[in-house]
C-alpha cells in the first residue's frame, strides 16, 4: 500500500503561481511512473504531467512551458511548478503512481481567478 498526500493548493490570481507537492508514503525512486492529473467540474479526469523513474517526462499541451514536475527521491515527493496561470487551470489535481499498481492521493482544489 502506499499514500500520497497533496498540499500546496489555493486560489491564485491569473498569471500568479503554486507549487503542488504529492508526498508518498514509500520511497518513490521505484515507482514506474508518477503523475499529476486534474479534473475540471463537468470534465474528464486529464494528466496533466509525469515523470518516470527514468527521470523523463511528459506534459499535455496546454501547460507545456508553464508547468514543471520534478520529484526529490531522498524526501518521497513529487511537486508541480505551475506558473503563468489562467483559469481554465482551476481543478482539483492528484497525484498518481504507478508502481506498478496504481494508487491516488485526496486531491487538492486549485482555483485561478481572471
Amino acid at each position: 500500500q502506499v499514500q500520497l498526500v497533496e498540499s500546496g493548493g489555493g486560489l491564485v490570481q491569473a498569471g500568479g503561481s503554486l507549487r503542488l507537492s504529492c508526498a508518498a508514503s514509500r520511497r518513490i525512486f521505484s515507482f514506474n511512473v508518477i503523475g499529476w492529473y486534474r479534473q475540471a467540474p463537468g470534465k474528464q479526469r486529464e494528466l496533466v504531467a509525469a515523470i518516470r523513474s527514468s527521470g523523463s517526462t511528459n506534459y499535455a499541451d496546454s501547460v507545456k512551458g508553464r508547468f514543471t514536475i520534478s520529484r526529490d527521491n531522498a524526501k518521497n515527493t513529487v511537486y508541480l511548478q505551475m506558473n503563468s496561470l489562467k483559469p481554465e487551470d482551476t481543478a482539483v489535481y492528484y497525484c498518481n503512481a504507478r508502481i506498478p499498481s496504481e494508487y491516488w492521493g485526496q486531491g487538492t482544489q486549485v482555483t485561478v481567478s481572471s
